[in-house]
Protein backbone atom coordinates (compact mmCIF):
# COMPACT_ATOMS: atom_id res chain seq x y z
CA UNK A 1 0.00 0.00 0.00
CA UNK A 2 1.07 3.49 -0.78
CA UNK A 3 0.15 6.46 1.23
CA UNK A 4 0.23 9.76 -0.69
CA UNK A 5 0.61 13.26 0.55
CA UNK A 6 -0.48 15.84 -1.72
CA UNK A 7 2.21 17.54 -3.54
CA UNK A 8 3.00 21.68 -2.73
CA UNK A 9 2.12 24.22 -5.35
CA UNK A 10 4.41 25.57 -8.21
CA UNK A 11 5.10 28.49 -6.83
CA UNK A 12 6.04 27.41 -3.00
CA UNK A 13 9.39 25.91 -2.30
CA UNK A 14 9.25 24.74 1.12
CA UNK A 15 8.33 21.53 0.53
CA UNK A 16 8.99 20.29 3.96
CA UNK A 17 5.49 22.56 5.51
CA UNK A 18 3.46 21.02 2.78
CA UNK A 19 4.31 17.61 3.10
CA UNK A 20 2.36 18.17 6.64
CA UNK A 21 -0.04 20.41 5.22
CA UNK A 22 -3.24 20.24 3.44
CA UNK A 23 -1.36 20.18 -0.05
CA UNK A 24 -3.26 23.67 -1.10
CA UNK A 25 -0.85 27.02 -1.65
CA UNK A 26 -1.65 30.69 -1.13
CA UNK A 27 -4.11 32.26 -3.32
CA UNK A 28 -3.11 36.32 -3.86
CA UNK A 29 -6.27 38.46 -1.69
CA UNK A 30 -6.98 35.60 0.68
CA UNK A 31 -5.87 33.55 3.74
CA UNK A 32 -3.08 30.27 2.29
CA UNK A 33 -4.94 27.45 2.68
CA UNK A 34 -2.82 25.83 4.77
CA UNK A 35 -4.42 27.90 7.61
CA UNK A 36 -7.70 27.85 6.98
CA UNK A 37 -8.33 24.35 9.09
CA UNK A 38 -5.48 25.84 12.04
CA UNK A 39 -8.25 25.61 15.05
CA UNK A 40 -8.78 21.69 14.42
CA UNK A 41 -5.18 21.20 15.84
CA UNK A 42 -6.28 21.89 18.76
CA UNK A 43 -9.68 19.96 19.03
CA UNK A 44 -7.90 16.94 20.13
CA UNK A 45 -9.16 15.92 23.76
CA UNK A 46 -12.01 13.60 25.78
CA UNK A 47 -15.42 13.34 26.00
CA UNK A 48 -18.24 11.40 27.87
CA UNK A 49 -21.09 10.20 26.35
CA UNK A 50 -23.98 7.88 26.07
CA UNK A 51 -23.60 3.75 26.09
CA UNK A 52 -25.40 2.30 23.50
CA UNK A 53 -25.95 -0.14 20.56
CA UNK A 54 -28.44 -1.42 18.40
CA UNK A 55 -30.07 -4.78 16.77
CA UNK A 56 -30.80 -5.89 13.19
CA UNK A 57 -34.70 -5.28 12.32
CA UNK A 58 -35.64 -9.05 10.99
CA UNK A 59 -35.80 -8.74 7.42
CA UNK A 60 -37.66 -12.55 7.26
CA UNK A 61 -41.60 -12.60 8.16
CA UNK A 62 -42.52 -13.87 11.56
CA UNK A 63 -41.87 -17.02 12.22
CA UNK A 64 -41.99 -17.38 16.31
CA UNK A 65 -38.47 -17.01 16.48
CA UNK A 66 -36.86 -14.02 18.32
CA UNK A 67 -35.20 -11.69 15.69
CA UNK A 68 -31.09 -12.47 15.02
CA UNK A 69 -29.66 -9.60 17.14
CA UNK A 70 -26.45 -7.89 15.26
CA UNK A 71 -22.86 -8.33 16.63
CA UNK A 72 -22.17 -5.80 19.01
CA UNK A 73 -20.69 -2.91 17.78
CA UNK A 74 -17.43 -2.05 19.82
CA UNK A 75 -16.78 1.54 18.54
CA UNK A 76 -20.36 2.31 20.19
CA UNK A 77 -19.17 1.48 23.86
CA UNK A 78 -19.17 4.61 25.43
CA UNK A 79 -15.59 3.41 27.22
CA UNK A 80 -14.28 4.52 23.50
CA UNK A 81 -16.92 7.15 22.31
CA UNK A 82 -15.95 9.30 25.14
CA UNK A 83 -12.53 9.44 24.00
CA UNK A 84 -13.42 13.04 21.98
CA UNK A 85 -13.52 16.34 21.37
CA UNK A 86 -13.71 18.34 24.65
CA UNK A 87 -15.29 21.56 24.81
CA UNK A 88 -15.60 22.69 21.55
CA UNK A 89 -18.73 22.20 18.89
CA UNK A 90 -17.30 20.90 15.66
CA UNK A 91 -19.94 23.25 13.82
CA UNK A 92 -17.89 26.23 14.45
CA UNK A 93 -14.99 24.51 12.45
CA UNK A 94 -16.69 23.65 9.27
CA UNK A 95 -18.88 26.95 8.90
CA UNK A 96 -18.01 29.44 5.60
CA UNK A 97 -16.00 32.15 7.24
CA UNK A 98 -17.33 35.34 5.20
CA UNK A 99 -14.32 36.13 3.77
CA UNK A 100 -13.41 32.94 2.10
CA UNK A 101 -15.18 31.93 -1.09
CA UNK A 102 -16.85 28.87 -0.57
CA UNK A 103 -14.55 26.69 -3.34
CA UNK A 104 -11.88 27.68 -1.70
CA UNK A 105 -13.28 26.07 1.40
CA UNK A 106 -14.39 23.19 0.17
CA UNK A 107 -10.68 22.75 -1.88
CA UNK A 108 -8.78 23.10 1.80
CA UNK A 109 -11.29 20.56 3.96
CA UNK A 110 -11.21 18.14 1.18
CA UNK A 111 -7.54 18.15 0.89
CA UNK A 112 -7.03 18.55 4.63
CA UNK A 113 -9.43 15.27 5.23
CA UNK A 114 -7.70 13.52 2.17
CA UNK A 115 -4.36 13.66 3.83
CA UNK A 116 -6.02 12.61 7.62
CA UNK A 117 -7.73 10.20 6.67
CA UNK A 118 -5.22 8.67 4.17
CA UNK A 119 -2.76 8.77 7.41
CA UNK A 120 -5.34 7.83 9.88
CA UNK A 121 -5.53 4.31 7.66
CA UNK A 122 -2.08 4.02 7.31
CA UNK A 123 -1.86 3.27 11.22
CA UNK A 124 -3.65 0.00 10.55
CA UNK A 125 -2.59 -1.02 6.89
CA UNK A 126 -0.41 -3.88 8.35
CA UNK A 127 -3.67 -5.29 9.35
CA UNK A 128 -5.90 -4.58 6.28
CA UNK A 129 -4.50 -7.38 3.64
CA UNK A 130 -5.65 -9.19 0.98
CA UNK A 131 -6.15 -12.22 3.47
CA UNK A 132 -7.86 -10.32 6.64
CA UNK A 133 -10.00 -8.19 4.28
CA UNK A 134 -11.45 -9.91 1.18
CA UNK A 135 -13.74 -7.27 0.31
CA UNK A 136 -14.19 -3.78 1.05
CA UNK A 137 -16.62 -4.14 3.99
CA UNK A 138 -18.32 -1.45 6.23
CA UNK A 139 -21.14 -2.85 8.52
CA UNK A 140 -23.63 -5.10 6.16
CA UNK A 141 -22.63 -3.33 2.96
CA UNK A 142 -19.99 -4.42 0.37
CA UNK A 143 -18.39 -1.77 -1.82
CA UNK A 144 -17.28 -2.15 -5.23
CA UNK A 145 -14.66 -0.13 -8.14
CA UNK A 146 -16.10 1.69 -10.74
CA UNK A 147 -13.70 2.42 -13.37
CA UNK A 148 -13.05 5.65 -15.32
CA UNK A 149 -15.93 3.53 -18.11
CA UNK A 150 -17.96 2.35 -15.61
CA UNK A 151 -17.01 -0.71 -15.10
CA UNK A 152 -17.81 -2.78 -11.84
CA UNK A 153 -14.76 -4.33 -10.14
CA UNK A 154 -14.76 -6.64 -7.03
CA UNK A 155 -11.32 -6.19 -4.96
CA UNK A 156 -10.19 -6.69 -1.71
CA UNK A 157 -9.74 -3.58 0.81
CA UNK A 158 -6.46 -2.93 0.65
CA UNK A 159 -6.98 -2.44 -2.99
CA UNK A 160 -9.85 -0.77 -2.68
CA UNK A 161 -8.26 1.92 -0.50
CA UNK A 162 -5.62 2.22 -2.66
CA UNK A 163 -7.38 2.94 -5.58
CA UNK A 164 -9.50 5.72 -3.16
CA UNK A 165 -6.04 7.17 -2.39
CA UNK A 166 -4.94 7.37 -6.03
CA UNK A 167 -7.65 8.94 -7.68
CA UNK A 168 -7.84 11.22 -5.20
CA UNK A 169 -4.29 12.38 -4.83
CA UNK A 170 -4.44 12.57 -8.75
CA UNK A 171 -7.76 15.14 -8.60
CA UNK A 172 -5.92 17.29 -5.31
CA UNK A 173 -3.41 17.71 -7.46
CA UNK A 174 -4.12 18.61 -10.68
CA UNK A 175 -4.12 22.31 -10.89
CA UNK A 176 -7.34 22.47 -12.97
CA UNK A 177 -9.44 21.07 -10.82
CA UNK A 178 -8.29 22.32 -7.27
CA UNK A 179 -6.11 25.81 -8.58
CA UNK A 180 -3.67 27.41 -6.36
CA UNK A 181 -2.62 30.06 -8.60
CA UNK A 182 -4.26 33.63 -8.29
CA UNK A 183 -7.32 34.09 -11.16
CA UNK A 184 -7.42 30.74 -11.87
CA UNK A 185 -10.74 29.43 -11.83
CA UNK A 186 -12.60 26.38 -10.20
CA UNK A 187 -14.15 24.00 -12.60
CA UNK A 188 -17.70 24.24 -12.80
CA UNK A 189 -18.11 20.98 -11.81
CA UNK A 190 -16.09 21.06 -9.05
CA UNK A 191 -18.55 20.37 -6.38
CA UNK A 192 -19.56 17.33 -7.97
CA UNK A 193 -15.92 16.11 -7.89
CA UNK A 194 -15.74 16.99 -4.07
CA UNK A 195 -18.81 14.87 -3.39
CA UNK A 196 -16.98 12.10 -5.05
CA UNK A 197 -13.81 12.35 -3.50
CA UNK A 198 -16.17 12.76 0.03
CA UNK A 199 -17.90 9.54 -0.71
CA UNK A 200 -14.88 7.66 -1.48
CA UNK A 201 -13.29 8.73 2.00
CA UNK A 202 -16.23 7.91 3.90
CA UNK A 203 -16.41 4.59 2.96
CA UNK A 204 -12.40 4.24 4.14
CA UNK A 205 -13.67 5.62 7.20
CA UNK A 206 -16.34 3.44 7.72
CA UNK A 207 -13.68 0.31 6.79
CA UNK A 208 -11.47 0.93 9.59
CA UNK A 209 -13.88 1.43 12.42
CA UNK A 210 -15.65 -1.76 10.46
CA UNK A 211 -12.54 -3.88 10.45
CA UNK A 212 -9.84 -2.24 12.50
CA UNK A 213 -11.57 -0.67 15.23
CA UNK A 214 -9.65 -3.11 17.85
CA UNK A 215 -6.13 -2.81 16.26
CA UNK A 216 -6.97 1.03 16.45
CA UNK A 217 -7.43 1.12 20.24
CA UNK A 218 -4.48 -1.13 20.61
CA UNK A 219 -2.61 1.51 19.08
CA UNK A 220 -4.48 3.96 21.81
CA UNK A 221 -6.18 6.37 18.42
CA UNK A 222 -9.26 5.88 18.93
CA UNK A 223 -9.61 9.16 20.43
CA UNK A 224 -7.83 10.64 17.19
CA UNK A 225 -9.92 8.32 15.11
CA UNK A 226 -13.40 9.69 16.72
CA UNK A 227 -12.14 13.00 16.32
CA UNK A 228 -11.47 12.92 12.60
CA UNK A 229 -14.78 10.67 12.25
CA UNK A 230 -16.96 13.67 13.22
CA UNK A 231 -15.47 16.22 11.66
CA UNK A 232 -15.64 14.70 8.52
CA UNK A 233 -19.70 13.99 9.17
CA UNK A 234 -20.43 17.88 10.60
CA UNK A 235 -18.44 19.00 7.53
CA UNK A 236 -20.01 17.06 4.72
CA UNK A 237 -23.51 17.56 6.25
CA UNK A 238 -23.21 20.99 6.40
CA UNK A 239 -22.63 21.21 2.91
CA UNK A 240 -24.73 18.42 1.75
CA UNK A 241 -21.58 16.60 -0.10
CA UNK A 242 -22.49 12.79 0.57
CA UNK A 243 -25.95 11.25 0.37
CA UNK A 244 -27.01 10.34 3.64
CA UNK A 245 -28.28 7.06 2.26
CA UNK A 246 -24.66 6.47 1.58
CA UNK A 247 -23.50 7.01 5.57
CA UNK A 248 -26.88 5.72 6.97
CA UNK A 249 -24.91 2.59 7.83
CA UNK A 250 -23.28 4.22 10.16
CA UNK A 251 -25.77 6.65 11.89
CA UNK A 252 -25.47 5.25 15.12
CA UNK A 253 -22.12 6.38 15.66
CA UNK A 254 -22.63 9.49 14.04
CA UNK A 255 -25.32 10.27 16.56
CA UNK A 256 -23.20 9.68 19.41
CA UNK A 257 -20.11 11.58 18.14
CA UNK A 258 -21.68 14.28 16.45
CA UNK A 259 -23.62 15.35 19.16
CA UNK A 260 -23.33 19.14 20.32
CA UNK A 261 -21.94 18.83 23.79
CA UNK A 262 -23.37 21.54 26.09
CA UNK A 263 -21.05 21.24 28.88
CA UNK A 264 -18.12 18.91 29.95
CA UNK A 265 -19.26 18.48 33.74
CA UNK A 266 -15.89 16.57 35.22
CA UNK A 267 -15.69 14.94 31.97
CA UNK A 268 -12.56 17.54 30.83
CA UNK A 269 -9.55 15.39 31.37
CA UNK A 270 -6.46 17.76 30.49
CA UNK A 271 -3.90 16.17 28.01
Amino acid sequence: MQFWTTRPPQHCSNTKDHRTSSGRGRREGGLPRTLLLHPFEFCMGVLVCCDCFFYRKSKTKPNGKKPPTEEKKQYLESEYTKVRVVDFDLKELVVLPREIDLNEWLASNTTTFFNLINLQYSTISEFCTGETCQAMTACNTQYYWYDERGKKTKCTAPQYVDFVMSLVQKLVTDEDIFPTKYGKEFPAAFETIVKKICKYLFHVLAHIYWAHFKETVALDLQGHLNTLYAHFIVFIREFNLVDPKETSIMDDLSEVLCTPIVTAQNHVKER
